[in-house]
């Protein structure tokens, strides 16, 4: 398969009344690929009632075990006191879930929110995680082989990659290729489609940073996407008073919303040879053959 795929995925729907919109503008305007939807946020009914209403079909499962905002707070769906700090919410902190969730706790709350999307009639057509709490980032306590094991029971991809692109954020992350590279292979085992390679930006926003600078960075990348499929994610948002005085960074939320209806965007997307795809196309295109993949993964638990 020859050419540069690119899904846009909305993370974070479900979360607030705000982001429901804009997230719903641009799915109904088809200016991104998908949104993934929080089961545990107070968004959800809103978000899934339109979905189930719409009969949107791009809509994955974002699974969810942390919860940030001092001023937006969530508990998890199955109630399991390791998922909660002292407040009764789920933790602010991948740091903090890797310390405290209990493994068994963890797949139950999966199943369980995977429950209430299928519930409120929503087919979810991938899953990914928000804030990135079952990768084992903070402290290498991960919980990726779990999420893989429900992927492949769900039939559904997972928000992965099998190669560090250069300039994204993570190939600065000690260690990440191997760990890439051990934990690609393992969805080829398991038959879970991925993604080749993941794009990221950084949620704040930077030291000097305007909308023009931020949208010409974003443009900068995609006349420089490497061959194959990459997702890049967003969490968009309108721009809300409220919002803007309680949740730091939330400009940044409202800038993605801007860009995703720009036009410059969608003129460079055509001009750099961009084809704007889903998680159905990865569903498609994006697993590796079981045999080479149960080798690699046998070679990367066999090194030292």
């Amino acid at each position: 398969m020859k050419g540069n795929y690119l899904v846009i995925n909305c993370d974070d729907f479900g979360q607030s009344a705000p982001m429901n919109a804009a997230i719903m503008h641009l799915l109904e305007e088809r200016r991104v690929s998908s949104a993934t939807i929080m089961a545990p946020a107070p968004g959800f009914e809103e978000a899934a009632a339109w979905c189930k209403k719409r009969g949107q079909s791009n809509i994955g499962l974002h699974l969810t075990l942390t919860s940030e905002f001092d001023a937006l707070r969530w508990g998890s769906v199955t109630g399991h006191p390791s998922l909660h700090d002292a407040s009764g919410h789920m933790y602010r902190t991948v740091k903090e879930f890797e310390r405290g969730a209990n493994t068994a706790a963890v797949v139950q709350e999966m199943d369980a929110q995977y429950e209430r999307v299928r519930q409120a009639g929503i087919t979810i057509s991938h899953a990914d995680n928000h804030m990135g709490s079952l990768y084992g980032i903070a402290t290498g306590r991960s919980h990726i082989p779990q999420v893989l094991m429900k992927c492949a029971k769900w039939k559904v991809p997972f928000r992965l990659f099998r190669h560090v692109h250069p300039e994204d954020m993570m190939a600065a992350v000690p260690g990440v290729e191997r760990a890439v590279g051990k934990a690609s292979a393992l969805a080829g085992t398991l038959g879970v489609a991925i993604p080749d390679y993941l794009l990221s930006h950084p949620f704040e926003v930077e030291e000097g940073e305007t909308y023009e600078s931020f949208k010409q960075s974003i443009i900068a990348k995609m006349y420089r996407l490497p061959e194959g499929i990459s997702e890049t994610y967003i969490h968009p948002a309108i721009e809300d008073a409220a919002m803007l005085a309680a949740i730091p960074h939330w400009e940044k939320r409202v800038w993605e919303y801007r860009l995703m209806l720009d036009d410059d965007l969608h003129a460079a997307l055509k001009d750099a040879g961009v084809t704007l795809t889903d998680y159905s196309f990865i569903q498609q295109h994006g697993r590796s053959s079981r045999l080479r993949s149960v080798w690699a993964l046998g070679t990367e638990l066999l090194r030292k």
